[in-house]
């Protein structure tokens, strides 16, 4: 039997273009600063390492001129000077003296990619719009500024009027062929002056402008430009009206673009663009494409964009949410325990993060046990089931206990109540009513003898304070320490408000200070906590 060969595809490379600094610009109440673009650029460009950025609109005011400048000036100064590119208009000289200018040297042409744009927004017939986009990029050309030819509105110009798209594109190649594949000649384009354009041509950037666009016809579409013009380097922009951005550009990449338009976070105007973390992971995952992102680094420049945006990032956005790492039931920390039975090759170290276990009512012993077992905290099964038994309370209370609250749960319930203590609270009762002080009734068991006490206070937990005052003095005729100080804070490591700490600095009689604390979800009851803790502390 003949020996099968098999072949090898090799990858193909997609290159990434970011729009965060342009596009993402127009998500509604964003705007970033010069210095805030500056450091944004830097952390793509040379962290991410993303092949090109998109980091301004020409003429739009002098802080804008002001930002491309430091960019340049930083890109530059890393060989990058050609990665950062500037969205101009077709207004004659105008946008590229303002681009050479602010010392870019890309422009991305914006051109109508639409006949109802062409005649409706520009009031011009497709051969004076086509006259005055060779006339800019010939005038670019002279310059030295490369061109990139944005055809806005793309899609709805495929849908709805191709024989303009493919005659805007007919005078900006040097060939193009019919349905049938064989080549014409572009008539009254084809002369020296369509020849410089060419040259000066780079790419062909396709956008869903209105975000219209399912995978299909991003398909067909794209095959048509390919078959018609398949020596064009082809770009395609996504937005995300129908929540198919992601799912556009893979479609795009199958279909033969050679360039993607992305965004960190997802940000742009309306619904957004296709967010650069989801689009990396699918282009590497699902396409076996290949990229310059560097995955690990996507974090970082996520919180950054956050952080200067003010768009909080959603907790269950992939690769970037604060949950997408999280798993809560017990029946996937116990898979996880016999061999990875819930993962899949989204691990969270290949983007810099960590797998965690986050504790609720349905998290189980499993869970648990898992997060005790990374913390190096060695508990008793018994210990295990009292830890496990209080963090089911805290979920059925729509709390959420993250591992790095679990050290101070583990306190707080192996160290309270225990049976040596000689101090125990055995109930109390505070009200609250408004226009009068609040009132609380205490029992506390001192030394196996229990004793009642009630008073007012200027709130719950004073007056509680006091009930103890009472009864230390009329009943053990003891001086109940002073309170000197006292904090609430969330406990330090913890990331939820699932429980708060409160720390109390204690005056005793003979001078001496003593702290202690309390930790629940409810602040009085932390603070009742840490006061009988001090209680035990002098008994002892």
């Amino acid at each position: 039997m003949p020996q099968q060969t098999y072949t090898t595809v090799k990858p193909r490379f997609i290159e990434i273009m970011d729009s965060t600094l342009r596009d993402g610009e127009q998500t509604s109440g964003v705007s970033f600063l010069p210095h805030e673009k500056l450091m944004i650029a830097r952390m793509l460009l040379r962290d991410l390492n993303v092949d090109r950025i998109e980091v301004a609109s020409a003429r739009v005011s002098d802080g804008e001129k002001e930002a491309v400048k430091m960019i340049c000036r930083y890109a530059r100064q890393i060989d990058r000077l050609q990665s950062v590119e500037v969205l101009g208009f077709v207004d004659g000289h105008a946008s590229v003296d303002w681009i050479v200018d602010a010392g870019a040297c890309t422009m991305n042409l914006l051109c109508k990619g639409s006949l109802r744009h062409c005649q409706e927004q520009l009031h011009k017939t497709p051969e004076e719009h086509i006259a005055d986009i060779l006339s800019v990029v010939d005038y670019a050309s002279s310059k030295g500024v490369s061109i990139n030819i944005y055809l806005e509105d793309w899609s709805s110009g495929m849908k709805d009027s191709p024989e303009y798209v493919y005659k805007l594109m007919d005078s900006l190649v040097n060939e193009a062929t019919d349905e049938h594949g064989m080549t014409r000649n572009n008539n009254i384009f084809r002369d020296s002056l369509c020849s410089s354009v060419a040259s000066c041509i780079k790419r062909f950037m396709l956008p869903d402008t209105l975000g219209i666009m399912n995978p299909l016809q991003v398909i067909e579409y794209f095959r048509k430009m390919l078959k018609r013009y398949p020596q064009a380097h082809f770009d395609f922009h996504a937005h995300n009206d129908y929540d198919l951005a992601v799912s556009n550009s893979l479609a795009a990449a199958l279909s033969g673009a050679k360039g993607l338009h992305v965004t960190v976070n997802g940000l742009g105007e309306r619904c957004g663009n296709a967010p650069l973390s989801s689009v990396q992971v699918i282009l590497k995952d699902q396409f076996n494409a290949k990229t310059s992102i560097n995955e690990e680094r996507l974090m970082d420049v996520s919180r950054l964009v956050e952080s200067y945006s003010g768009i909080a990032i959603a907790p269950n956005q992939p690769i970037i949410g604060d949950n997408v790492f999280t798993q809560v039931a017990g029946v996937h920390a116990d898979g996880d325990q016999k061999g990875g039975l819930y993962h899949n090759p989204l691990v969270p170290e290949r983007f810099g993060r960590k797998r965690e276990y986050a504790m609720g009512k349905t998290s189980g012993r499993a869970n648990i046990t898992r997060n005790l077992q990374e913390l190096g905290l060695e508990l008793t099964p018994e210990q295990t089931q009292r830890v496990t038994k209080r963090i089911t309370e805290l979920g059925d209370r729509k709390e959420v206990v993250t591992q790095d609250d679990l050290p101070f749960i583990v306190s707080d319930v192996l160290k309270h109540d225990v049976t040596e203590d000689k101090v125990k609270l055995v109930s109390y009762q505070v009200s609250l009513a408004y226009g009068l002080k609040p009132l609380a009734n205490v029992k506390v068991e001192i030394n196996g003898q229990q004793y009642e006490g009630h008073s007012s206070g200027d709130g719950q937990y004073d007056a509680f304070v006091k009930a103890l005052r009472k009864i230390y003095k009329e009943y053990l005729d003891r001086t109940f320490p002073l309170l000197q100080n006292y904090a609430v804070t969330i406990p330090p490591g913890g990331r939820t408000d699932a429980l708060v700490q409160t720390v109390i600095t204690w005056q005793m009689p003979e001078g001496k200070v003593l702290r202690t604390r309390g930790l629940d979800a409810d602040q009085t009851e932390a603070a009742i906590k840490a006061t009988i803790k001090m209680l035990n502390i002098i008994e002892k």
